[in-house]
């Protein structure tokens, strides 16, 4: 006769954390799918008033998730925008920086195809990303843990953000634009995901 040893009981946490997973899956899914059957050229294609594109929401995302998830592992150093000598947040809103820093550059080529990308890349880089969110939240042990989010104007001075936070603001940050690629699949075809 075998016995089998008992399952030990599941955390709360634990629990939250399967949830969470399962929620932010179902909107990583809904997101892919607006992709399906399509070409690098369409997924490049901004068929809107704005300049987003399929392939361009996916690497925004993934870029999002994990810049999140260093977060949730590291604080606001992980998150943390230099600005140019002398130049202020307020320059930046305005326009009238004289030089705009690299991290700004590289955030709006998130939202394009950019030329030598194709879609079977974005979609298998926001795979390892989504890889390693699982690893990074099963390694963290209390979801409440909370680090001060970093100086920015997008940020309320002095909040802070914990683990769980972080996982459901990448949820609905997830979602929202899983809801925005909706909108530009069926621009392209008169298809959506659903």
């Amino acid at each position: 006769m075998t016995m089998n040893a008992p399952t030990p009981p599941r955390s709360a946490d634990d629990a939250e954390r399967t949830d969470l997973l399962a929620a932010l899956a179902t909107a990583r899914a809904a997101l892919i799918a607006t992709t399906h059957g399509l070409d690098d050229e369409q997924a490049g294609e901004t068929p809107t008033a704005s300049a987003l594109c399929l392939g361009g929401l996916i690497k925004h995302v993934a870029s999002t998730e994990e810049g999140w998830m260093r977060f949730a592992v590291s604080g606001p150093s992980a998150m943390s925008h230099d600005l140019p000598e002398g130049v202020t947040w307020a320059d930046l809103a305005a326009g009238t920086a004289p030089e705009i820093p690299q991290w700004m550059i590289d955030h709006g080529n998130e939202f394009r195809m950019l030329p030598g990308e194709t879609l079977a890349g974005v979609v298998a880089r926001y795979e390892q990303v989504a890889a390693r969110t699982e690893e990074t939240l099963a390694a963290l042990p209390d979801l409440s843990a909370a680090h001060p989010l970093p100086e920015a104007p997008w940020h309320e001075q002095g909040a802070t953000r914990s683990v769980r936070q972080v996982v459901l603001h990448v949820v609905a940050e997830t979602a929202q634009h899983a809801g925005h690629a909706d909108i530009l699949r069926e621009t392209i075809d008169g298809r959506t995901a659903t």
